[in-house]
């Protein structure tokens, strides 16, 4: 058995990194490979069906309705940024931008937070570097802030339904932590983004997403949830054999490996109800930090990306220094508070 789910999770880890058509088709491998580690595990049963069928509901729902929020109210939307960033000083308005983004994206989703930052990127006229510099600190902040509630990110729908915990856990557990860093990043943004080209340069239109999108969208977060559900419950033998074992402070550093991979598929493999709240607490602030320092380590990294046209050396040029210095703050938070 352990054997079978070793194999299982080295495909997990690198398939995505490594094969273009399994990183297009993320969802549909993830489905597989939940199947197969539930399989192997023998725990494939009509309780696990019934709860992976039901696991998605929520932030499928919540993708759902936002996306259709967001192409109703585009255009509103866009003129309403562009007053707000002419009649607020304009540092102050990139802090508020991170700040609110990284908040509210517990509500309307990472994904649809994601969005909206890059219709605020295509409203701004930074220059490049400063272009690049905002999107991965507001990324940080949406990857940390979506956290607080299980309809927030894919993350947060998996560590609820493996705890066993109700709606506010996260932010109970976590968000002490989770809300001065979004803090932090917002005055990052200050500081190290400049003001808008004076230019009357013109930037290319963010298409405007179709009925057709927003539905393939949705379905495509419920069919990943649905394989995360699946890969936890098949994971547990393999987290009680080896991970059980280990300090919390060792389980946050492996998991900078988030870097280059999904961090709710991480945290599906490594999470577990028997775990202590100190150990949790690692592993998710692990994956967290970590997952945005590249473009496949979060959903926000790579919607952002796409949109924008961001390459992943642009992007590690500026996210893996802040995220390595992130990490260690927190690690020596996480030593001394617990």
């Amino acid at each position: 058995m352990i054997l079978g789910l070793t194999i299982v999770l080295l495909l997990v880890l690198f398939l995505p990194f490594t094969v273009k058509n399994v990183e297009h088709n993320l969802e549909a491998f993830l489905f597989i490979m939940g199947l197969l580690a539930a399989t192997i595990s023998q725990v494939l049963d009509n309780q696990l069906i019934i709860k992976a069928l039901k696991d998605p509901l929520q932030i499928t729902f919540a993708v759902f309705l936002a996306g259709l929020f967001f192409k109703w109210c585009q255009k509103p939307l866009e003129k309403g940024i562009r007053g707000l960033s002419q009649a607020i000083p304009f540092r102050l308005f990139l802090a508020l931008v991170i700040i609110i983004l990284g908040l509210i994206s517990s509500m309307i989703t990472a994904i649809i937070a994601a969005i909206a930052l890059t219709v605020v990127v295509s409203v701004l006229q930074l220059e490049r570097k400063s272009e690049i510099r905002f999107v991965v600190l507001a990324c940080f902040s949406i990857g940390l802030g979506a956290v607080l509630t299980p309809i927030g990110e894919p993350l947060s729908t998996i560590a609820i339904s493996k705890l066993n915990q109700d709606f506010f856990y996260l932010l109970r557990s976590i968000g002490i932590l989770v809300i001065p860093a979004v803090i932090i990043f917002a005055i990052l943004a200050a500081i190290l983004v400049n003001p808008k080209n004076n230019t009357h340069q013109q930037k290319k239109k963010l298409k405007t997403d179709s009925y057709k999108d927003i539905i393939g969208r949705a379905l495509n977060i419920y069919l990943f949830v649905m394989g995360l559900t699946l890969l936890g419950a098949g994971f547990e033998p393999f987290i009680k054999e080896y991970l059980l074992r280990l300090s919390p402070s060792v389980l946050y550093w492996i998991n900078i490996i988030s870097a280059i991979l999904d961090n709710a598929t991480l945290a599906a493999a490594e999470i577990s109800s028997i775990m202590d709240e100190s150990a949790i607490k690692a592993i998710l602030l692990g994956l967290l930090i970590s997952g945005g320092m590249l473009i496949p380590g979060n959903i926000p990294n790579i919607i952002a990306a796409q949109k924008l046209n961001i390459t992943s050396r642009e992007w590690a040029s500026f996210g893996v220094p802040v995220g390595l210095l992130t990490m260690i703050i927190f690690f020596f938070i996480l030593q001394a508070f617990g």
